[in-house]
């Protein structure tokens, strides 16, 4: 059995929401319009025939809802979302064993409630945020009971990247070009975020919390040398504030709270990039995941190419079976079958 833990799907009742809200949406919004598996069972079961034992565990698309509407109109787009994928997961359990549920993020108070609705009513694995807020980052105080909950009921929380064409590549310009704002600007969004909640001592505070990052690890696997001796002079280059202090205030090295975040498999067929990231977090902390249905096959793609990268590691069969279902069953407190 193959657990694939990143799916992204638009129940047909968000999504005639958020076509209301949003019909225009550009950059991801006009890419995800042009993706029928988002919404088309009959085609989503037809592409998942194609890989034997095979579930999908089903997580909102993006554009994040928080950037669709504002704080009180995403509250209803975000049940909507959560209940479409509770009512899928409850009609079609054997392809889907579980959902995430999405949060209005533009309202932290109101993100903490729906994700104890998601949680406790409908049965949700986790939580998905993003890497930022419509511009927010995730450390603020604010979003912290949200890392409480989750916490509390043990359960993951999705981290995806989240960035737009109008974050520029440059200061001096006003836009950025040929879609690096996604290229790079995500891998880029994504470490960040991970940066900003080590550093705010997160992980101090709830050591067991269970954070599975976007696109295993986005670049600090690559980037371990200035990750690791690389912080650990953190301070040393800034005058205008004591960062030395904070970094004797941490309970472990930087380093280490990185290794302590779970990654998903979902490098869109690079074995290079698959390889890092298994030696950067361990078997113990990598979780099967396509990205599907953002390949150019619409569904497939990556979810071939990805088994086909698996597949192909030196690994034993316990490890190879440990990122494809265990850690999923583990993590998301699944159904062993």
């Amino acid at each position: 059995m193959k657990i694939d833990i990143y799916n992204h799907i638009f129940p047909q009742g968000y999504f005639d929401r958020m076509m209301a809200v949003a019909p225009a949406h550009a950059d991801m919004g006009k890419r995800v319009r042009n993706i029928p598996i988002l919404t088309d069972l009959d085609i989503r079961f037809r592409c998942m025939d194609m890989f034997g034992e095979y579930q999908q565990i089903l997580s909102l698309a993006s554009p994040p809802i928080e950037v669709l509407a504002d704080a009180e109109a995403s509250i209803d787009l975000a049940r909507a979302a959560n209940d479409g994928m509770a009512e899928l997961c409850q009609k079609h359990p054997d392809r889907f064993p579980g959902f995430v549920a999405s949060l209005p993020l533009n309202n932290p108070e109101a993100s903490v409630a729906e994700a104890e609705r998601a949680l406790t009513d409908l049965g949700a694995r986790g939580t998905q945020i993003f890497s930022n807020a419509a511009g927010r980052p995730m450390d603020e105080p604010e979003f912290m009971p949200l890392y409480d909950l989750m916490a509390d009921h043990d359960l993951p929380i999705w981290l995806h990247p989240a960035r737009g064409a109008r974050h520029p590549d440059y200061l001096g310009e006003e836009k950025s070009k040929y879609e690096i704002w996604w290229t790079f600007g995500w891998p880029y969004e994504t470490s960040v975020a991970m940066a900003r909640l080590v550093f705010a001592g997160l992980f101090d505070k709830h050591p067991n919390l269970k954070i599975i990052t976007h696109h295993l690890g986005a670049m600090v696997p690559y980037f371990e040398g200035r990750v690791g001796p690389g912080w650990d002079q953190l301070g040393s280059r800034t005058s205008d504030e004591d960062y030395g202090a904070l970094l004797d205030k941490l309970e472990k090295r930087p380093l280490d709270y990185f290794k302590m975040f779970y990654a998903d498999s979902a490098v869109f067929g690079s074995a290079s990039a698959t390889r890092c990231g298994l030696d950067f977090f361990g078997v113990d902390n990598v979780l099967f995941a396509s990205d599907s249905p953002f390949d150019p096959e619409k569904g497939p793609g990556y979810i071939r190419e990805t088994i086909a990268v698996l597949d192909g590691l030196d690994l034993s069969d316990a490890e190879r079976d440990q990122i494809y279902r265990g850690n999923a069953v583990k993590l998301l407190k699944l159904e062993d079958n």
